[in-house]
Formats: C-alpha cells, structure tokens, sequence
C-alpha cells in the first residue's frame, strides 16, 4: 500500500492526515492548535505541524506530501530565509486603508474595482496579500526594508518541508497565488507591476507550480519526521483543498462555515466581478473557483452560545424552538469587522428587540440565520456570475450544528448535501499528492463520501428582512478590542 499525507495549516489548527493513495481510505490522523490572533510566528505554524505528525503516527512510508493552507497571509522573508515580522493573517483587518488607497490609485471605486478585477481577479480588500504589502511599506519601513522575499502560509510550510534556505527555492500553486492580488488566473502570470505599485519595490515570489507538479522532495532532518526523500506536492490554499477534497465538480458550491464562511464554485471559466463581491480564484485542478468570502462565521454562534451560557447542542435546541424569521429579531453578525460587504470596521448590531423576542431562542434563532443569510448573499453573487448551481455542499465546524442544517435550505432556498464531518481541505491535499504520484490530467478517483440531504421549503422574507437591516451598523469604537 503506498501512503501519502495531507496537511491543513488553517487558522485554528493543523490537521494531518495519512491515506492509502491508491482508494483515499484513511489510515491514521492527527491534529494540533495554533495560537489566536491575527498575526502569528510562522514557527507556530511549524511547531504545530510538527505536533500533528506525531499525532498522527508520524510520517514513515509515506511518499508524497502535500500543504493545503490558510489563504493570503503574508510572510516576509530577508535575504537570508529568516522571517522578517509575524505573519498577517487573511483576517487582519489593519491594511483596510491600504486596500481602499490602491483601488483609489488605478480609478476610484468603480473604474478601479473594474481595472483590479480584470488584472488579478479581484478588488483589493483588507483580506488580500498586496493590500498587507503596502500597509507594511508604510506602517513598518524598517521590516519592508528587511524583506527580501514574500510568501504565503502554505508555500513557507512546503518550503520548510523542503529544508531550503534559497529564496529562489520558493513555490506556490495557481490557486494560492489567486488570493494575493498580484497574479492572475486569467493569463496565469504575476502582476510584477501591480505588486510594485503596492510595496514599492518587487520582492521575490513563488514559482508557480502546474496541479500537480512536484515541488522537490522532503529533506533530511526537516520537520516532517518522515522518510527522507518523500515527493512534496505544490500544496494550495485551503479552499481549493476543500473542494478537491470533496471531489466537487463543475457547478457544485461548497458553503463552509468554519472561522470564515465561505461560498465557492468549480467552474471552467473565470470570473470577474468589479464589485469585488465575488473573488475570481483559480482551483487546484486547472479549472477556476469563484468565492465569497465572510469573516464571521461559525464564531458567530461561539459568540451567542457564550452569551447565553448555553453549549452548542442547547443553542440548536433553542434556535430550532423559534419560529423562523425570530419574530423580526435580526443579528447583523459583523463581530470581527467584516469582508462581504466589505466593512472591516463594522460591529454586530441587533435589531427588532422586543419584549416578545428578547428570549434565548429567539436570538439563538437570529443568529443562525444572520450567519447563513450572509451565506446566503454569497451563494446569489456565484450564480450571477454564470456557473449553473448543480449540488451545494455544507460543510466545516459550523455544519456540525443541527441547526445550521436543518435552517440553511430555508434561508438558501435549495436543497443542502451534508457529508459526514471531516478533514476536507487536508484530504484534498493528500489526494494532490497521490495525483502527483500518479501523473496524468486529472487527480486519482477517490470515492466520495455518503451524503445527507437536508430540505426546507424557502423562506424569502427572512432575507428581505435581513436586507432591511444588514447596513444599519456601527463603526468600531477607536481604541476598543476585537
């Protein structure tokens, strides 16, 4: 049996998990956490993989490895390879000046959001990898200054896996390199000019790796723990892992609440959109993935089942005793900013309090459908753009919830397929290694998991209320914490 491994480095966690690459069967796991915030040490990241590996029984007789990772954080590197500040992370929300500043410089919102879209796929927001440069040219001149070299969570980790040292060395795949804001999945090269423009200078960056080209081999005495030798994957950001994970085709959209809720879609054509709604990422198979993304999720109902004093099994409990609509109590769940739209100093705000609905079910009942109707706005953006909605997949931590399954089909207003919980975005990784094993177009058939399907009939008026209210919220107070 040939074994290969497959690693998700999110926001939260490391996950690594060994499979057969011949029928994807799992064979063992394992798992560590990373540190909060919104800037981490990339040596917590390597520390945690490190940790995971062993959990996982280490890494001996696998032969292929792949990293799929969180999106769009920075890492900056000096000439010599050493990490030159902690890294910003895709929810720091500290170069929201810097994003609107470089859509400025190329327009203005509209002729600028037009001109970023159809260069890189995307308009400039605090999330994206180019607007944390210019912040850091501005902000930290010293450690611009010092930057040699700049890469993405997963690239670092592969090359860390790699035990190199040569800037030079660095790769990445199309699907991470989507998310930065300076490479296009259009024409599939970077925007040197447009990376300039943001950090004033042009630093080193990634090679970029064919789906499944092999990125070197993992060396002795790296991290890995492993057998010397093993072949290391391109990796990719974790939300194309999730949807090679989950097998998902042309057409299939992948909801996937976890830190970040996310709506994407396989789709053989590229998208642009110059509201920057819809970001126009490339996938990890050649194809494209379109994607909404929301910084509040399923922290969301951390956030209520907290408040209420309850556990997660009870804030279901409570949601699903609520009518729908909560009786016109609406959550507007911006509690860390947010992304889409884009308002990355807003704060959550209640509206429709009454003493009729000020009651732990109804506002448990409000927040799960505040969370989803944000969903909800993201899976409408992806069909505007043209992809016709075949299947939509929910997935992540937040779908554990059996509200969120059961509720989600009445506020989307399709049908849901809930796969059994699992490791998707380092299962889709594994599967890039046993692709680049196996050769060929296309990656291995794994069999797909078993399905559960959950329907409602719709309830349009819990969106139209949302939509009353969704912009009736409050800048963060100066000063004031997260």
């Amino acid at each position: 049996m040939t074994l290969v491994a497959g690693v998700d480095s999110s926001t939260q966690s490391c996950k690594v998990v060994v499979r057969d690459a011949e029928s994807g069967r799992l064979v063992r796991e394992g798992r560590a956490p990373h540190p909060d915030g919104t800037e981490v040490d990339p040596a917590a990241w390597r520390a945690a993989l490190q940790a995971a590996i062993a959990g996982a029984g280490g890494l001996g007789g696998v032969a292929a490895v792949a990293v799929g990772g969180q999106q769009h954080g920075m890492v900056c590197l000096d000439e010599d390879g050493a990490v030159v500040r902690p890294a910003l992370l895709w929810n720091d929300t500290r170069s929201a000046g810097a994003a609107a500043d470089l859509v400025a410089e190329l327009g203005g919102p509209e002729a600028g959001g037009r001109a970023w879209a159809d260069a890189v796929g995307l308009v400039p927001v605090a999330s994206f990898t180019v607007t944390k440069l210019r912040w850091l040219a501005q902000s930290e001149p010293g450690n611009a200054a010092r930057t040699a070299a700049v890469c993405l969570p997963h690239d670092w980790l592969t090359w860390e896996l790699a035990g190199s040292r040569d800037l030079g060395a660095l790769v990445t795949d199309r699907g991470d390199a989507s998310g930065t804001g300076y490479w296009s999945p259009v024409t599939g090269d970077y925007r040197l000019d447009l990376l300039e423009r943001a950090f004033g200078r042009t630093p080193v960056v990634p090679r970029v790796l064919g789906p499944a080209e092999q990125a070197g081999s993992v060396a002795a005495g790296s991290l890995a723990g492993g057998e010397e030798g093993a072949a290391l994957g391109p990796g990719t950001g974790d939300n194309a892992a999730a949807a090679l994970g989950l097998n998902a085709e042309p057409g299939d959209v992948v909801v996937s609440i976890g830190t970040s809720g996310v709506v994407s879609t396989v789709s053989t054509t590229p998208m642009t959109d110059p509201t920057g709604t819809v970001a126009g990422f490339a996938d990890a198979t050649g194809h494209f993935l379109p994607l909404v993304t929301t910084l509040n999720a399923a922290r969301v109902l951390d956030a209520t089942a907290r408040l209420l004093g309850v556990d997660h099994a009870e804030l279901s409990r409570l949601a699903l005793s609520a009518p729908a609509g909560a009786g016109g109590l609406v959550l507007v769940p911006y509690l860390e900013g947010e992304r889409t739209p884009n308002r990355p100093y807003a704060t959550g705000a209640l509206h429709g309090l009454t003493l009729s609905t000020g009651d732990p079910a109804h506002l448990a009942r409000a927040a799960v459908e505040g969370l989803l109707c944000g969903l909800a706005d993201g899976l409408a953006a992806v069909a505007a753009g043209g992809t016709p909605v075949r299947r939509v997949f929910l997935v992540g931590g937040g779908a554990r919830s059996e509200a969120i399954r059961r509720i989600a089909p009445a506020v989307l207003g399709v049908p849901v397929l809930v796969p059994p919980p699992g490791e998707y975005v380092a299962d889709g990784a594994a599967r890039q290694a046993a692709w680049v094993l196996a050769g060929g177009d296309t990656p291995p058939v794994w069999p797909s998991a078993a399905t559960e399907v959950y329907e409602a009939d719709p309830v349009p008026a819990v969106r139209e209320r949302y939509a009353e209210v969704r912009d009736l919220t409050a800048d963060r107070v100066s000063g004031a914490g997260t």
